[in-house]
């Protein structure tokens, strides 16, 4: 009993403790910052000097950049170990991670498989059960991988009979790869191992003996920052060493390209897809016997997706001819015959996946989905009835199958999955998970603006139910706007944290995404490029004239092009703004093209290399675009040490130009994430941790008091 007392006593004196202090938002003062040495090194593009003093930074393995490194780590840290409502923070954080997660089941050989995390495990673990009911069993548990979860799966695949399965495992979030293999039946991991390997997982021959796959020679040098060039598709067949893998397939006329091999069900056919970047693809063919590959779907002005392959006609996804994307038939003896199975809408086809002896297409409208079946000659039979709107995924599977998976998700609620019988259209709840919240406690509204030029342009506004727009709500505003990656209803526990201390959370449709089609995607990119950034401003300026919030609570944030648009949104108006956080952002842009496969984005940004998109982009980009002098918003800078795809110098050389050019008294800081990459595979301890970081500087820098929850 007395025990039970001081514990009582304990917990009520931590929480006035809480209350007290985290109530209060208190000046902070950041160390000085590093000191950074200033180079000469000037590059001359056309005639235009370009001074690049920080370029030393771009050497990772130097002494004087891991100095560097640290120091400013340093200085970070001591400044929000000083924010006093850090801790409660992450408190709320773990709290609201802390609930079971599972991934839509799919059924391989005699079982089902899916993921599932209990809560917060760094690593979703695969577990398999014989039906629905019976009592699942763990499958492969990653977090095993490695002692800190720092090993993550990126790829999962299971041969067609499901006697193997092959996973790729990336370590401390590098886009290298190795592909390992497990017998399903003893759960006995073999010794087939395949590395260096990129954007590529296994894909199975239909025998269930090899499986296709993507990779390069291994580097030489510069691991995590070396031009990657010269892919090529290879086949391993399962009990042999890699070094006799088979080259399926090389273009050694065409170091930069990316290519992907599939072979259809029945075996007789192959194919290759082939990119020169992030949009545009080729597709190229062989009878399986046939001594060399011929082009099918000539590239790159349109993108192909395969969809399946069934009595020698190929069905794609394709936007030739059809902004939106629609379905075509090509038959693979004759390819000049060729139908259109399912054709373009005035809403985008986002996918399609072909089984149960149906195509199910999910189409993309205002940035929420529909679902419709089809027969495979393109008869409609039905709209899919959702229990609900926001971002679908699933309803893939084997053709044999007569009930198919999938998930709703919407921005206050995580992914709920449901059964599909396919006959009868039916959806069936199958697995809720349970919250440390009430998702009624919160509402989504779409809101269409104006940008600069007319466009109407909308964004989804999330916030707690009875908030007044009186403009003194922190904002979250958060976009992407690129590589035709459409911005839909998405689940994240920091966003519940910030809507229930009054935050408004904003996810804003940009130009550049593919929520509206390819015209969509083209008006973003490339020498349209700044349209993003029009609209990402158009949209600020919108929530502070709507009293959703002011500029000075005013908070902005994205990762990768979505750090290039944090950052060049925060040197273009800087008085809009309270706070910025580009998460491993594209900074460099006259540079970017020079580092691992940044390369492949040039058919999206240009390049710094042709004299007029040079033009172009030395505009906008945001680390030559800082002027020593100005007063810029509070800013933290986040990126990770084994971050090869942008790479951590974006940010590095970002943040020394801002420090130093900073004239205001609002903190410039950089936060380095140590094994840790790009983001995908990122442990759950790490996700909250940086989460609570950027929120925190986020309060601090709003004039925000964080209050703690009390949970019912």
């Amino acid at each position: 009993m007395k025990n039970r007392f001081l514990s009582v006593a304990l917990s009520t004196l931590v929480m006035t403790t809480l209350s007290t202090s985290c109530n209060q938002v208190k000046k902070i003062e950041h160390l000085p910052y590093p000191e950074a040495e200033r180079g000469n090194v000037t590059d001359n593009y056309f005639g235009t000097e370009v001074a690049d003093p920080y370029r030393w930074l771009e050497d990772d393995n130097s002494a004087a950049t891991a100095a560097w490194v640290k120091a400013e780590n340093e200085v970070t840290f001591d400044y929000l170990s000083k924010i006093p409502f850090r801790q409660a923070i992450k408190e709320r954080l773990t709290q609201l991670w802390n609930y079971p997660k599972e991934s839509a089941p799919s059924k391989k050989g005699d079982w089902l498989y899916y993921s599932r995390n209990d809560g917060l495990q760094n690593q979703d673990v695969i577990y398999r059960r014989a039906n629905p009911e019976a009592t699942p069993e763990v499958f492969l548990d990653p977090n095993r991988l490695s002692d800190d979860g720092t090993v993550a799966l990126t790829a999962t695949s299971f041969s067609k009979d499901g006697k193997y399965f092959a996973f790729s495992a990336a370590a401390s979030g590098s886009d290298w790869i190795e592909i390992r293999v497990m017998e399903t039946a003893t759960k006995r991991l073999l010794d087939d191992s395949i590395k260096w390997v990129k954007f590529s997982g296994a894909v199975w021959s239909p025998d269930g003996q090899g499986f296709y796959y993507s990779g390069y020679e291994a580097p030489k040098k510069g691991i995590y920052s070396a031009k990657n060039e010269y892919q090529k598709v290879y086949y391993h067949r399962i009990g042999t060493p890699q070094s006799a893998d088979r080259i399926v397939y090389a273009d050694p006329q065409h170091p930069l390209r990316y290519f992907s091999a599939w072979e259809s069900d029945d075996s007789r056919w192959i194919f290759v897809s082939s990119s020169e970047g992030t949009s545009g693809s080729e597709i190229l063919y062989k009878r399986k016997e046939a001594p060399k590959f011929e082009v099918l779907l000539k590239g790159f002005d349109h993108d192909y997706n395969i969809v399946d392959c069934s009595d020698d006609q190929l069905y794609v996804r394709s936007n030739e001819g059809a902004e939106n994307y629609n379905l075509i038939k090509i038959d693979l003896n004759d390819p000049s015959k060729r139908e259109v199975v399912i054709p373009e809408k005035e809403t985008l086809l986002e996918s399609v996946q072909a089984a149960g002896g149906r195509l199910t297409a999910i189409y993309l409208e205002d940035a929420q989905n529909k679902v419709y079946q089809y027969t495979p000659d393109g008869t409609l039979v039905r709209e899919v009835e959702l229990p609900g709107i926001g971002t679908v995924d699933g309803f893939d599977g084997e053709k044999e199958d007569t009930r198919l998976y999938y998930s709703i998700t919407t921005f206050t609620a995580p992914a709920t999955i449901y059964a599909f019988d396919i006959e009868s259209g039916q959806s069936t709840l199958y697995f809720r998970p349970e919250v440390a919240f009430n998702p009624d406690d919160f509402t989504t509204e779409q809101i269409f603006f104006t940008s600069k030029d007319g466009t109407r342009v909308p964004m989804f506004v999330s916030y707690k139910k009875g908030l007044k727009l009186n403009g003194n709500n922190p904002c979250y505003l958060y976009g992407y706007g690129g590589f035709q990656i459409s911005l839909t209803p998405s689940f994240s526990p920091s966003s519940i944290m910030f809507m229930e201390q009054g935050g408004v959370y904003v996810f804003v449709t940009l130009r550049g995404g593919l929520e509206y089609g390819e015209k969509w995607h083209k008006a973003g990119m490339l020498e349209n490029k700044q349209n993003v950034f029009d609209d990402f401003i158009s949209a600020a300026q919108y929530l502070i004239d709507n009293r959703y919030t002011s500029s000075k609570k005013l908070a902005i944030a994205g990762g990768s092009n979505g750090g290039l648009l944090v950052g060049a949104c925060e040197v273009q108006r800087p008085d809009l703004f309270a706070v910025c956080l580009p998460s491993v952002g594209v900074m460099d842009m006259l540079r970017y093209h020079k580092f691992t496969i940044g390369w492949g984005w040039v058919v999206e940004y240009g390049s710094s290399d042709d004299p007029e998109q040079f033009k172009y982009i030395y505009k906008y980009s945001p680390l030559h675009n800082i002027k020593k002098g100005e007063k810029y918003p509070a800013t933290l800078i986040t990126t990770a040490d084994h971050d090869d795809r942008v790479v951590p110098a974006h940010s590095f050389k970002f943040a020394a130009q801002m420090q130093y050019a900073q004239a205001g008294s609002a903190p410039i800081l950089i936060r380095i994430e140590t094994k840790a990459g790009h983001g995908a595979g990122k442990p759950i301890s790490k996700r909250i941790d940086e989460a609570t970081d950027c929120y925190s500087f986020l309060f601090q820098n709003t004039g925000t008091p964080y209050k703690p929850v009390h949970q019912k």
